[in-house]
């Protein structure tokens, strides 16, 4: 065997691989889910890990939902009409007027949930290059779509001293380049719980219509509000017909996750002739989900009232016990079922890991999410973690004693 010739033949298939894409090598890790395999492995090792790293409701599905798609008697699993099924579509109209949103059916489009419609949404409204300016922290996908879709975040920092209340305006201003296309809201928030006031939705309005920018509303946690106050949505906004884009969603409403059902909305006839064609090019949404999504408006009010009630109860619990964790700095959320909690720590991201891969409490730990990966600003939010309080009282009890002794002895190291 000539050596010399064998070697050179090895460094030339090293030298000519294929490389993945700029793109691909840019895209974030998730914070959400980054850390499974931590979690798979405390979970070997006998112990329990309590999960507040994720909003997977334990809220049972509607029955009326699950029973749909039980009684589904076809023959051949079509597609359906891009635009998602025109049943689904009239009965969606006629629960958004029913809530005060004046929504027509040709102003929707079902999407393969609503990171589908948040992707449709920039990829109709921005070329490569473009910037989308977004408060920070926002939901870590945000960066993912953005990445995928070419566009750039331009953050403004929201601050956990102010409950992440809507920064003031001239630091949106000042950001506004000729790239600039639309401003991206999360409302209430994801991953903070702050519910924006109808003044601040107004705020938004006025800076979008001066420059020509479409105002982007992520809206899926919209029945999820606590304390008396009231959601207040882009599309009811008179006068912003053209700039108002919202994404919604079944997941959270009818804790319905695996569903993968959203939509996007606006009345921008353009843009939405422009959306249209991103839908035809995936073909449609899944049958089998539509079907369940589209009975799950047929869940009693009864249901949302419960469900509303036992979060409020959960949001109350977690931020009491949370206070009583000498050090951290927490903000009551307004909405949603999310929190960013501070934590007395140097970095969330190890101290994440080593929750999973070092600790146990009498064979107990749990995994929450670095909030590092909730901004776009570098070193912004290192020992902040978003929790969800989607598990039941006595757990998120039990998680936050966990978490105080974890803190202790972590500092101790």
């Amino acid at each position: 065997m000539d050596l010399k010739k064998n070697s050179q033949f090895c460094i030339s298939i090293i030298l000519t691989m294929p490389k993945i894409s700029k793109k691909g090598a840019q895209m974030p890790e998730s914070p959400i889910r980054k850390l499974v395999p931590f979690s798979e492995i405390a979970k070997k090792k006998g112990n329990k890990v309590y999960h507040l790293n994720i909003g997977q409701p334990d809220i049972k599905t509607p029955e009326v939902a699950i029973n749909a798609v039980k009684n589904f008697d076809v023959e051949v699993l079509e597609y359906s009409h891009s635009a998602g099924f025109e049943s689904y579509r009239n009965k969606l109209s006629a629960f958004y007027k029913k809530t005060g949103l004046p929504i027509e059916t040709e102003d929707i489009i079902i999407t393969t949930g609503g990171s589908e419609a948040l992707m449709f949404a920039m990829g109709s409204t921005m070329d490569q290059g473009d910037e989308i300016i977004i408060p920070e922290p926002f939901y870590a996908n945000y960066n993912g779509f953005s990445t995928s879709s070419g566009v750039n975040v331009v953050p403004v920092i929201s601050s956990i001293d102010s409950g992440f209340a809507l920064p003031p305006i001239a630091d949106f201003e000042k950001l506004i380049t000729p790239k600039t296309k639309a401003i991206l809201i999360c409302n209430p928030g994801n991953p903070t719980g702050y519910l924006y006031s109808k003044e601040e939705i107004m705020q938004l309005a006025e800076i979008v219509k001066k420059h020509d920018l479409f105002l982007i509303a992520d809206e899926v946690y919209r029945e999820f509000t606590y304390d008396g106050d009231v959601h207040y949505s882009v599309m009811n906004i008179p006068g912003l017909e053209e700039n108002a884009i919202m994404i919604d969603s079944v997941s959270k409403r009818y804790s319905m996750c695996g569903a993968r059902i959203g939509c996007i909305v606006s009345k921008n006839k353009e843009l939405m002739a422009t959306a249209m064609k991103f839908a035809q090019a995936r073909l449609s949404p899944p049958t089998f989900a539509q079907v369940a999504s589209e009975a799950a408006l047929d869940t009693p009010q009864s249901y949302f009232d419960e469900v509303i009630s036992e979060y409020r109860e959960r949001r109350d619990t977690l931020i009491t016990e949370l206070n009583k964790i000498e050090g951290v700095k927490v903000a009551t959320p307004k909405g949603a079922f999310y929190c960013i909690a501070e934590l007395p720590i140097d970095n969330a991201d190890q101290f994440a890991q080593w929750l999973l891969e070092s600790y146990d409490f009498n064979g107990e730990t749990v995994m929450v999410a670095p909030a590092a990966g909730f901004y776009s600003t570098p070193g912004v939010g290192l020992n902040q973690v978003r929790i969800a309080y989607v598990l039941k009282k006595e757990d998120l009890i039990t998680a936050v004693q966990i978490l105080k002794e974890a803190i202790t002895v972590y500092n101790a190291k």
